[in-house]
């Protein structure tokens, strides 16, 4: 027999739920691989446009430099924090979207 508080499906295992979590997944993700990869290569391509700039000294070292061999390991781990603080966010949101929606369907 068939117990009656189960037979509804769940809002959390909900094609729904799931699609739009993928989609705000991926778009935190697109938008962390863009930012990375504008740095991987805007400095090569600002090397090659403006090499007067990247040849200028800053803190002892050409600008190319700084940022290549400075800034880098600091941005990548900006981006990764910034990752993991929306991916949290965005998790701790979808479960009380789940739970608003598990109320309604009961």
């Amino acid at each position: 027999m068939s117990d009656p508080t189960h037979d509804h499906t769940d809002f959390i295992h909900s094609e729904e739920f799931l699609h739009g979590l993928m989609r705000r997944q991926l778009k935190l993700s697109i938008a962390c691989a863009l930012a990375f990869l504008l740095l991987l290569f805007g400095l090569p391509l600002m090397n090659y446009l403006a090499p007067d700039v990247m040849a200028q000294r800053v803190g002892g070292f050409t600008l190319t430099w700084l940022i290549l061999g400075v800034l880098f390991f600091p941005y990548v781990w900006i981006i990764a924090r910034l990752f993991i603080n929306r991916s949290i966010a965005l998790e701790t949101a979808e479960v009380v979207h789940a739970a608003e929606g598990n109320k309604r369907q009961s």
